[in-house]
């Protein structure tokens, strides 16, 4: 630790992952200023009040805005920890390029208020040498600064990388609770970095260089998409066949080293659909497997988008509901969503007889602008649609009683409705009331 005097923090990006770990360290008693580049989002979060949506967020950040421990700008000031949590997308170029323009940006941010005894600590999902990239940005606009790496003698600041994995509706929790990989560019940057997280996290923390650090965040997500590819697969040969996939996949997970998981509209967020490209880019010949699994995710929304389209013009006069934009449950993070891309490649089809149902938005993307499509509210979707199609598995959703789905047409890609009657195409999901 860092003794009794608890260090000035800044967390440059309050976005999904930036404004939880913002408000955890100021709980802790650290003073945090929480830099981002929307003027909105600063003035939200210095009213006491959040811009997205998370369990037990709002009463914390309230709490520790209230005690004067966090503000927000759109201004970066001095301070002795920097925690670096801004986007890390692809280009949309067909190589899926990995972006670390806004990991650059921030850095230079930072370099510009950096002083000896600073530790700097990237948590952006990043591809394999990107600490090392932001370390040589900020060595070269402060030559006036020794770096970990280029100097021989003492370093004048620590730089680390360190990811989070947190699931999204248990931020908080797995902020505090979950262990977390350490990465220092040196074994002293990552002593030091060490002495940070231990100040609020509870779970196990483990040093390790950042490379490795960097490289074992893409992995867990890689291991997701293609466990989950193979789900996805799985559902599609069990369409072909006129099998229930969720039948299968229930029998099958009974042998005792079997554990497949459940399939879906394809795969979304910002982390599971984005990080294998982030491998497949570093290492382009190795990584068919990661390749084939993206690939295999990214189709099951095309093949989801093809049979509801099939569904809808088998029953011309009936109203259609899309159950769902975000990419999981019980969150307002449509981020690379695969029930956000059918939703709206239904409505750019089918214009009017498209409604939405999407309890954590308040209006729909902008995608749907010009196709007719409307938001509607759960009660009027089970009046007045006889067609619903079920793309996010929300708690909302999964209560809804079998008398109140008697009579529709329900195409279920989350199997969170086993008692619906009829089988047509079961292993899609596809059932038919009788």
């Amino acid at each position: 630790m860092m003794g009794d005097v608890k260090p000035d923090v800044c967390v440059v990006g309050l976005g999904y992952i930036g404004l939880p770990t913002a408000a955890i360290i100021a709980r802790a008693g650290c003073k945090v200023l929480g830099l981002d580049v929307s003027q909105h989002v600063v003035d939200t979060i210095n009213r006491g009040e959040i811009h997205i949506e998370e369990v037990d967020l709002d009463g914390l950040v309230h709490g520790v805005v209230q005690r004067g421990l966090l503000r927000a700008s759109t201004e970066i000031a001095a301070s002795d920890v920097f925690v670096i949590a801004v986007p890390t997308p692809f280009e949309k170029d067909g190589h899926h390029t990995p972006d670390i323009s806004y990991v650059l940006a921030a850095a230079t941010q930072v370099a510009a208020v950096l002083k000896a005894g600073d530790t700097v600590i990237l948590e952006s999902t990043s591809p394999v040498g990107t600490t090392e990239q932001m370390r040589d940005l900020m060595a070269g606009l402060r030559p006036d600064l020794k770096f970990p790496g280029k100097t021989k003698e003492t370093p004048d600041v620590s730089i680390a990388y360190c990811p989070e994995r947190v699931l999204p509706g248990r931020i908080l929790e797995e902020l505090t609770n979950n262990d977390r990989s350490i990465g220092g560019i040196t074994p002293r940057c990552a002593r030091k970095a060490l002495a940070f997280y231990k100040r609020f996290v509870r779970g196990t923390c483990v040093t390790t260089d950042a490379r490795s650090a960097e490289m074992t965040k893409l992995v867990e997500n890689a291991y997701r998409d293609v466990n989950i590819a193979f789900a996805n697969e799985l559902s599609m040969v069990a369409d072909r066949m006129g099998l229930d996939v969720w039948e299968v996949i229930r029998l099958a997970n009974r042998h005792p080293r079997v554990n497949i998981l459940q399939p879906g509209p394809g795969v979304g967020g910002h982390c599971i659909a984005v990080d294998p490209w982030f491998i497949v880019a570093g290492a382009p010949d190795e990584t068919p497997l990661i390749r084939t699994a993206r690939n295999v995710n990214d189709g099951k929304m095309h093949h989801v988008v093809a049979k509801a389209a099939e569904l809808v013009e088998a029953h011309p006069g009936a109203k259609v509901a899309c159950l769902g934009l975000a990419f999981k449950a019980n969150i307002d993070d449509f981020r690379e969503s695969p029930a956000r891309y059918v939703a709206a490649s239904l409505a750019r089809k089918f214009g009017s007889r498209i409604n939405v149902v999407e309890p954590y938005a308040g209006q729909l993307p902008r995608e749907f602008e010009g196709t007719g499509a409307v938001q509607i509210d759960l009660d009027t979707a089970l009046e007045e649609c006889g067609v619903l199609i079920v793309l996010v598995d929300h708690d909302v959703f999964k209560v809804v009683p079998l008398a109140e789905r008697s009579g529709k047409v329900v195409y279920d890609t989350r199997g969170i409705w086993p008692d619906q009657p009829g089988a047509d195409v079961a292993a899609a999901g596809l059932r038919l009331a009788s």
